[in-house]
């Protein structure tokens, strides 16, 4: 699947709507993030289920900020709604496929038993 521009009009839609969402937060002129880019583009071929989507942050500060994006390339992946993984920094091909692997191998209902133990908690 080829990757998708997220912005602040589609990102509820597209989390919620989808399983598997990893998002490229980038910006033009950011060496790392053109470096990553085509690594992003490349894995998102591999992987028809899974949404690859990329938020420009200059274009979407907004965006950006409500995900407490610091530094850029930043990857962010959701599963069923679920923000999963939040690194900064360019990966390399076969580290952003090991990430979507263990990120699809994941057994929701424990990770739903653990959020739902934290917000218990935080109470």
């Amino acid at each position: 699947m080829a990757t998708i521009e997220m912005t602040q009009a589609i990102a509820d839609a597209t989390l919620k709507d989808n399983d598997t969402v990893l998002v490229d937060f980038w910006a033009p002129w950011c060496g790392p993030c053109r470096t990553f880019g085509p690594i992003f583009e490349r894995v998102s071929d591999k992987y028809e289920d899974v949404v690859f989507a990329k938020v420009d942050t200059e274009q979407e500060q907004g965006l950006a900020m409500r995900f407490g994006i610091r530094a850029i390339p930043t990857l962010v992946v959701f599963r069923e709604g679920h923000l999963l993984v939040m690194q900064p920094g360019a990966l390399p091909e076969a580290a952003l496929e090991q990430v979507v692997e263990k990120t699809l191998a994941l057994d929701m209902n424990e990770v739903r038993k653990e959020v739902e133990g934290k917000q218990r908690h935080a109470v």
